[in-house]
């Protein structure tokens, strides 16, 4: 048999490469599946967190920052520990970026509050000097999407394995739990409960009236999800 493979070189190719594709399957995938399954401190996002997503999206933040720590000590000194494969496993899209105008946001919850970003995104260079980063007046008049945010839930839920309504286990001890809503009014309630929360370390005062009326600025949807991000 193996000078019969000898004498016909393609033969022989073909059976080397089926030989090493069989051991990749056994070796490679069973890794690669177990490594993509969420890690300990994934949680699928709130209502409210992925209709800051979505304005996130949409305003092309990840044009400019990305989400995505690679394995380099420079990388893990300034932003945390690099990035794993699990961490993204509730990510559609992701949002890993290409270049970086602005630092990596992938764990800016872990260093940044409420109130820093508030200041930021009404008036960057007045938080960080020098800085080229456009401000975003318009998101603290303009509505988040919860009804958006919401259908994005259903149809994740309906597809895929996503844990809402049951205990995650974050990295800090702590238990987070994301309630998926039976109706189109229960997420707005649960998305508003949330913005409240928010909105208390805020200090903008027409968006601290608009949550007490029961409204969501863009604002509050975006920096719920950006302190999501840890």
């Amino acid at each position: 048999m193996f000078h019969w493979l000898e004498k016909h070189p393609f033969f022989f190719a073909v059976g080397v490469f089926i030989a090493i594709a069989f051991a990749g399957l056994i070796e490679i995938l069973p890794n690669f599946a177990q490594a993509s399954r969420p890690v300990i401190g994934t949680a699928p996002y709130s209502t409210l967190e992925l209709a800051g997503r979505h304005v996130y999206i949409k305003n092309s933040c990840n044009a400019c920052h990305s989400q995505l720590v690679r394995p380099f000590k420079s990388e893990t000194d300034r932003y945390g520990h690099y990035s794993l494969s699990g961490e993204y496993a509730y990510d559609r899209p992701f949002l890993w970026g290409s270049k970086r105008t602005g630092p990596d946001l992938m764990r800016v919850g872990n260093y940044r509050t409420t109130d820093w970003h508030e200041n930021h995104m009404k008036d960057p260079q007045s938080v960080v000097p020098g800085s080229i980063m456009p401000a975003y007046n318009w998101m603290f008049t303009n509505k988040a999407d919860i009804d958006t945010a919401y259908a994005e839930q259903l149809t994740v839920a309906e597809h895929f394995s996503v844990p809402y309504n049951q205990d995650v286990p974050m990295r800090d001890g702590s238990v987070k739990n994301v309630k998926m809503a039976q109706s189109l009014k229960g997420a707005h309630d649960i998305a508003l409960e949330e913005a409240k929360i928010v909105a208390v370390d805020m200090k903008d005062q027409d968006v601290k009236d608009a949550v007490a009326r029961g409204e969501i600025p863009e604002i509050v949807a975006l920096i719920a999800y950006l302190n999501s991000l840890k």
